[in-house]
């Protein structure tokens, strides 16, 4: 595209100086102007003939990309992240706490850290991730990728290397911004539970839980907002063949085992 451009630009100003020599014959006196002219003619041919050589040359060359692609900030070698999925009340946060206690990961809720934002003193996002929660809607991912981004380089600046990564990615945006800008994901750990188990968990968690989405029409929003917006991620990553899946309404220790199955599976 460029090299046509430089050609067609080529032409247009080799026939202007014609039409200004061819012109400049009828005005010129003196015996050396149609030697003179004959010199110009020369020099445009062989400019026009050298250009067209340099835009074949350029042609030749594979065009490159002024953008330059995205670089993670860590490789799968630094660390390794696990997204544990399934809806609300399905017990992620129990089997990671056994996970932490047992095999050394690091237990990030992407809700936790959004709720203490929340709660930070002078955080310009505190009313917006408010609203987000207590309407049962998905806080925008550039807050959430940020939160999760900053607390895998304070853990992995201590030491660790292991993450398990609760309650996200919420949505497709939310998985290619992180695996683009963080660290590809190893698998995702889906827990798979019946609604009215999760329901039931729910509401006997909200009788002290003190959260503002522990509650009937919280609940049942965020019920819509995860089949409608989660299981299509999980779907995608499982096509991939980066899935486990793990029935979770059996008791903890039983779904525990099946999640140590999993992980062997995965080489972790």
């Amino acid at each position: 595209m460029f090299s046509n451009s430089l050609n067609r630009q080529l032409r247009i100003s080799l026939k202007s100086n014609l039409r200004i020599i061819s012109k400049s014959r009828f005005y010129s006196t003196g015996s050396n102007s149609g030697s003179n002219n004959g010199k110009i003619l020369i020099g445009l041919g062989a400019l026009a003939i050298g250009s067209t050589i340099a835009a074949t040359l350029y042609q030749k060359n594979d065009p490159k990309s002024a953008i330059e692609p995205v670089r993670s900030a860590f490789t799968k070698d630094e660390v390794s992240v696990v997204f544990v999925l399934g809806g609300p009340g399905a017990g992620k946060g129990t089997q990671c706490a056994k996970l932490v206690n047992e095999k050394g990961f690091v237990h990030l809720s992407a809700g936790d850290l959004l709720r203490a934002e929340q709660k930070r003193e002078g955080s310009k996002y505190g009313e917006l991730i408010a609203s987000y929660i207590k309407e049962g809607k998905i806080v925008p991912q550039e807050v959430t990728v940020a939160l999760l981004k900053q607390a895998i380089t304070e853990n992995h600046d201590k030491g660790n290397k292991k993450f398990l990564v609760d309650g996200f990615p919420r949505k497709m945006d939310q998985a290619i911004t992180f695996e683009d800008e963080i660290v590809p994901s190893a698998f995702t750990l889906f827990f798979e539970c019946p609604e009215k188990v999760m329901l039931d968990r729910l509401l006997e968690r909200g009788k002290t839980s003190g959260r503002a989405d522990d509650n009937i029409e919280s609940i049942k929003k965020r019920f819509r907002t995860f089949i409608e917006t989660s299981m299509p991620v999980v779907d995608y990553y499982e096509k991939q063949g980066k899935v486990v899946k793990v029935r979770c309404d059996s008791p903890v220790d039983v779904v525990y085992s099946q999640v140590l199955e999993g992980l062997k599976s995965k080489d972790i």
